[in-house]
């Protein structure tokens, strides 16, 4: 199963390699700054456990 996935940043259009906590369920939520710049970002994760897919996404917080 991965442990990182990426997302491309609403912002700045850079693509950030996160780690994933599979852990904390197939659907995640949470803010996070991006590292290039600056700008906060809504994190979404999903995980399919039987696939082993992770697949993470952003939208821009305003």
């Amino acid at each position: 199963m991965n442990e990182e996935a990426t997302y491309v940043c609403d912002s700045c259009g850079e693509e950030i390699v996160i780690p994933v906590d599979l852990t904390q369920g197939e659907q995640q939520q949470y803010y996070e700054d991006c590292p290039v710049c600056c700008n906060p970002n809504q994190i979404s994760v999903e995980f399919d456990p039987s696939s082993g897919e992770v697949r993470a996404w952003c939208q821009h917080r305003d």
